[in-house]
């Protein structure tokens, strides 16, 4: 009696690659790599230059000293290590609540027809260059805050050693005012592409169970997308770290600590950009280059902590999917 042999399936047929798209994948990711190369040899350029001042100095006590003196060669860091931080903590704190309000109403309330009028103006603000914002904050801004805005603060909140001493315009507030200008493009855009992957099921789930509109925002929305939120802060935290024009003109250039946010101040992309051309001594050189260092290294720690925030808030409607 025959044995019935068992059929053999059929190999499968082999993926014919075209060379045009080979090509075309091989550049790519050359591309990709020379864009990892280009950040790795700025890295190693900058540590290059800064390592004789550093190995001398040592890397705490560049940071924690305050004294900045060309003549002596005596450099610290923590002049334009606090007027950074504070001038972005301001602009986080002007700009956050009116990128995230602006988000969920264009998202959440607004008519098609009036959120494609207000998303033109945002895209508009994203594009005008550092040095028409810095102009338009020396004529417009710092007269309004000088006349108006820190006597007011003044008579408010003067008993707060924030709001005290002479209200000149130039300082940590002006320059903080600025930067949040310019960052609230960039976390309102992240934003709406963040709460746009909300799912549907959600906020119908909540209106079905009797929330207003804006208890299904707080308890649907909000939650599902605090992690991509938080990831566009960051990137405009980003930005606001590495801003150097518009900071510059605004901020006073003072190299020293102050609590008053009246007083003025100083940036580390702001002191780079005023001393670099000046610089003559090898250690000056040096200083200024482990000022760019340190300000290369937390922007592109902020900015990976970003991605990485982002993508898993746009991953969550996968997940609730599958």
């Amino acid at each position: 009696m025959a044995v019935a042999q068992p059929r053999r399936e059929a190999a499968p047929p082999r993926r014919r690659h075209n060379l045009p798209d080979r090509a075309w994948g091989a550049s790519l990711g050359v591309l990709g790599v020379a864009v990892l190369v280009v950040a790795l040899l700025i890295l190693s350029e900058l540590w290059r230059v800064a390592k004789p001042l550093l190995a001398t100095t040592g890397i705490s006590r560049f940071v924690s000293t305050s004294q900045w003196d060309v003549v002596r060669e005596t450099y610290g860091a923590l002049p334009f290590i606090y007027g950074t931080l504070v001038t972005s903590a301001i602009a986080l704190v002007l700009a956050l609540p009116i990128s995230v309000g602006l988000a969920l109403f264009l998202t959440e309330m607004s008519p098609p027809r009036f959120r494609a009028v207000v998303s033109f103006p945002i895209s508009l603000l994203a594009g005008i260059p550092s040095v028409v914002f810095g102009l338009w904050g020396l004529f417009v801004l710092v007269p309004i805050l000088r006349h108006d805005v820190e006597p007011f603060l003044a008579r408010t909140l003067g008993f707060l050693p924030l709001f005290q001493g002479p209200r000149i315009g130039l300082g940590y507030l002006a320059a903080g005012a600025i930067l949040a200008i310019m960052i609230l493009p960039t976390i309102t855009s992240i934003a709406i592409e963040v709460l746009r992957t909300v799912p549907l099921s959600l906020r119908e789930a909540a209106l079905a169970l009797g929330a207003t509109r804006w208890e299904t925002i707080r308890i649907a929305v909000l939650p599902y997308a605090r992690a991509g939120i938080l990831g566009a802060t960051i990137l405009g935290l980003g930005r606001a770290l590495g801003e150097t024009m518009a900071v510059t003109m605004v901020i006073g250039n003072s190299p020293t600590i102050r609590a008053s946010l009246f007083a003025p101040g100083y940036s580390l992309p702001a002191v780079l950009a005023n001393e670099f051309a000046e610089a003559s001594s090898g250690n000056h050189t040096a200083a200024l280059a482990a000022l760019g260092l340190l300000l290369f290294v937390v922007t592109l720690l902020l900015n990976v902590a970003a991605r990485v925030l982002v993508r898993i808030g746009t991953r969550g409607p996968r997940r609730v999917a599958a």
